[in-house]
């Protein structure tokens, strides 16, 4: 079940002055380790950023997505992942927490509790630099989120700007440089949230796994969920008989699509009257285009004649059906072919998915009854 939004939002406090803390922390401790050697106090503070984001990423991720930066946050609620009022909330953890984080990490080396800082870092190279940083990490989020959503922990690099005007230290930014390196954050943040919507159509199905996925039904069922596509030339005959079937059968966590090659305008006829007779309307179906999208999309592809045209997906298991097209055929030679699709289907699901899909001992008389 998701966690309310109050433990949401006590994560995404506690996780950003943990964060802050390390940051500003980290840079205090390099500051008066390295002798001066400025190489080598960036360093130690950047490496000590790095690791203590993967760990709280780790520890609060599964509570509240770990955003620890309103950029994040911000742009999470435009790809569909937050509620602007999740939003707001979010922001004034984060906010408070960074707070919080600072001054703990000026107890921790018995420093003042706040100090504005007078480390001055402006001018457009500085700016620009912000906004690259920014960009990078949305792009980072957005496409390890897409394909590898297990390593974006070790992936993401955060920058935490407003609690470090109030420390005057290594890691510290001059106060009124602040909300220069805010506005370039936010343009650098939601402009790769924007082009990454374009890159990614299906994003929005994304944005509950930011920065790793929270623990929703939604998204235990879309974690869970196996996607079988079946694919022909037209998507007028075999494909769409065999994922009749195989939803007909498929238990929640497995669905099955159909696409083409070179789909067709409507079903075939003689294909919709004998799927009609075991009692499976195709009349309504629309054939579609197999594109490389829906096939890198899918856990097993499955081919009906389509052989080369088949985008190729590096790692998607393909299974490769030898079936003879239905299209013009007569209604007796179409429905051999519909039984014969109908075995193939259930030898499939007893292989892959024998403990959770049922009646597959049905024949295709029977499936009417179902």
């Amino acid at each position: 079940m998701k966690p309310g939004l109050s433990r949401r939002v006590v994560a995404e406090l506690l996780g950003t002055a943990f964060l802050v803390a390390a940051v500003i922390g980290s840079g205090v401790m390099a500051e008066r380790l390295s002798a001066g050697n400025v190489a080598i106090a960036l360093l130690a503070n950047s490496i000590a950023t790095g690791a203590a984001l993967a760990a709280l990423i780790l520890a609060f991720g599964a509570i509240s997505g770990a955003h620890f930066n309103p950029a994040v946050s911000v742009s999470d609620m435009l790809a569909g992942g937050l509620s602007r009022r999740e939003t707001a909330f979010y922001v004034t953890a984060q906010f408070f927490g960074g707070l919080i984080g600072a001054a703990v990490a000026h107890l921790m080396f018995s420093d003042q509790i706040y100090s504005f800082s007078q480390h001055q870092r402006h001018g457009g190279g500085q700016l620009f630099s912000e906004f690259v940083a920014a960009f990078g990490l949305m792009a980072v989020i957005w496409g390890c989120s897409k394909s590898r959503a297990n390593m974006v922990p070790f992936a993401v690099a955060a920058y935490i700007t407003v609690a470090r005007a109030f420390s005057n230290t290594f890691a510290g930014i001059r106060l009124q440089d602040v909300p220069a390196f805010v506005a370039v954050q936010f343009a650098g943040a939601l402009t790769a949230t924007a082009l990454f919507r374009w890159l990614l159509p299906s994003l929005s199905g994304q944005a509950q796994k930011v920065l790793i996925p929270r623990s929703t039904e939604a998204t235990e069922i879309r974690t869970k969920m196996r996607t079988y596509v079946f694919a022909c030339v037209h998507n007028a005959g075999r494909s769409q008989m065999a994922a009749a079937f195989f939803n007909l059968y498929a238990q929640p966590g497995c669905q099955a699509v159909s696409a083409g090659t070179a789909p067709a305008r409507q079903v075939h006829p003689e294909v919709v009257a004998v799927m009609k007779e075991i009692g499976i309307d195709l009349s309504t179906a629309k054939p579609r285009r197999l594109t490389q999208e829906l096939a890198s999309e899918a856990d097993v592809l499955v081919t009906m004649g389509c052989g080369e045209a088949c985008p190729y997906v590096p790692g998607l298991r393909v299974v490769d059906w030898s079936l003879p097209d239905p299209k013009g055929q007569p209604l007796e030679a179409v429905r051999k072919i519909r039984d014969l699709i109908h075995e193939h289907v259930k030898n499939l699901l007893r292989n892959d998915c024998a403990g959770c899909c049922s009646d597959l001992g049905k024949t295709t008389a029977q499936v009417i009854n179902k």
